[in-house]
């Protein structure tokens, strides 16, 4: 690093964000930008700690990060783009959603603030973009050979845009009407307004990658059909299936999947035509939302700006402690409580609860839930809970959102026409090489993961455009 003294002589400053009562009017996005003199010197504090974790540990993609760093200091945004370029197709969306794995394994965490990692990655790719330094970069030599990729997630676009370059006809297939998949219908817009992704898939669309809307692979093209048509094939659909809970009363209207619910309000955001009958709408209730990670998080922001009358937030799990506990060292991912920008707007946070059943005639009413008590962890980790007596208690909820995670990628067509080999949580197999069981379908993302980080999804979409590209030549 140009300065080693920096982490020493000035402390973590992190993005400022949108006043409250203005964000909550609006559904664009929530954080700005530090200034560059800020980010110069939030740069200055990377310690050049040799052995850099945030790029060796915490970072799926491997992100050059220290190197970077080192260039945003010194002002070369330029190099620092290429450096960031060379190993993240999208550090515009990672920039804005990712939860930070790499400021978790800094080596300055141990016992300091980390590194504004994630804000210097969003500040490098949009200065690129305003300076014009993102241009698109099409194959100098086009392949014969045809690859389908299966949803336009982050794991499907980063493997089409990967595969387009190396001179592949690469096309995409999405069953809903536009791109993006995760990224376009389970983002709220105030973590990621679509004009961001938009233009980075104009920059595919030139590069060579068709997309094909409104096409529902499997059951609009035959497993078959598809076989013949490509010399391989990619299935990045995604865990899609939501987990439920089969509870008395779940059959009474009011109650949600998250996932729908998000994918209304973004549609409704888009100015996509929602029938008035079709609408799940926070305004004036008391609304309840299961489950406390980021989907449920998202469910709460969106429920404010809708106008809900009291949001309430409940998580099966024992809450987090504020510092990371003896058994949780660096540089492993701290399990310690997160609090987002859309619980910063209001809402109560509820812990060690579980949920008996939903109360109502035709629509929801109430939950009945009771208190739980969790053992210490055992010596691999594990935990159990069991209800404390006489603890049961009621929550009005005029409106519930189930955000208690996913299970796996759709068994459908796909899977079973080709008889796809799955492990024991439903998840998809794969080789070193991301290849399927079967001879020239490859999967990545969360079908093969299940539910997990964006930035995840891009590196297995990444290292699966690699195993094809093997595979292929």
């Amino acid at each position: 690093m140009a300065k080693h003294t920096g982490f020493l002589e000035f402390t973590r400053k992190d993005p400022p964000k949108r006043p409250v009562k203005e964000r909550l009017r609006d559904f664009r996005e929530v954080e700005q930008g530090l200034s560059l003199r800020d980010l110069q010197i939030q740069a200055n504090r990377c310690m050049d700690c040799g052995v850099p974790s945030c790029h060796s540990y915490g970072c799926p993609v491997k992100n050059r990060i220290p190197d970077w760093n080192d260039m945003v200091y010194r002002g070369q945004w330029q190099k620092a783009l290429d450096l960031l370029h060379s190993t993240n197709n999208f550090p515009e969306i990672t920039g804005r959603i990712c939860p930070a794995p790499c400021e978790a394994s800094c080596t300055l965490s141990i016992n300091q603030p980390a590194v504004t990692i994630r804000h210097i990655e969003l500040q490098i790719i949009e200065k690129g973009f305003e300076n014009g330094w993102v241009h698109p970069e099409p194959a100098s030599l086009k392949k014969s050979k045809r690859v389908a990729v299966i949803g336009s997630g982050p794991a499907g676009l980063a493997a089409a845009q990967q595969l387009a370059r190396k001179g592949y006809e690469a096309v995409v297939f999405e069953k809903s009407n536009r791109i993006g998949g995760l990224l376009r219908y389970g983002i709220p817009d105030f973590k990621l307004e679509k004009r961001i992704l938009d233009r980075r898939i104009e920059q595919m669309q030139i590069e060579g990658v068709k997309f094909e809307t409104e096409v529902d692979a499997g059951r609009d093209l035959s497993p078959r059909f598809m076989q013949r048509s490509f010399d391989a094939i990619l299935m990045t659909a995604g865990a899609t299936v939501p987990r439920d809970l089969k509870i008395p009363g779940r059959e009474l209207n009011g109650i949600h999947f998250a996932m729908t619910y998000l994918t209304q309000q973004n549609q409704l955001v888009a100015n996509d035509k929602i029938p008035a009958d079709e609408r799940i709408d926070a305004q004036g209730k008391d609304v309840v939302v299961i489950g406390g990670g980021d989907t449920g998080a998202d469910c709460v922001g969106t429920a404010n700006r809708q106008g809900a009358t009291s949001v309430t937030q409940i998580e099966l799990l024992p809450k987090p402690p504020a510092e990371r506990s003896p058994d949780n060292p660096w540089p492993t991912w701290p399990v310690i409580l997160r609090t987002s920008s859309s619980h910063e707007e209001g809402c109560e946070r509820l812990w060690s609860i579980n949920t008996q059943k939903f109360l109502g005639e035709r629509w929801v009413e109430k939950l009945v839930c009771s208190k739980l008590k969790w053992s210490e962890p055992d010596r691999e980790g594990r935990r159990t809970f069991k209800e404390v007596k006489n603890s049961e208690f009621q929550i009005n909820a005029e409106l519930v959102l189930l955000a208690a995670g996913f299970v796996h990628v759709e068994h459908g067509p796909i899977v079973k026409d080709f008889n796809l080999k799955l492990d024991n949580r439903g998840n998809i197999v794969v080789n070193d090489q991301f290849m399927t069981s079967h001879e020239g379908f490859f999967a990545a993302g969360d079908s093969v993961m299940g539910a997990s980080l964006v930035v995840r999804a891009i590196d297995q979409g990444r290292l699966a455009a690699e195993g094809i590209d093997r595979y292929l030549s």
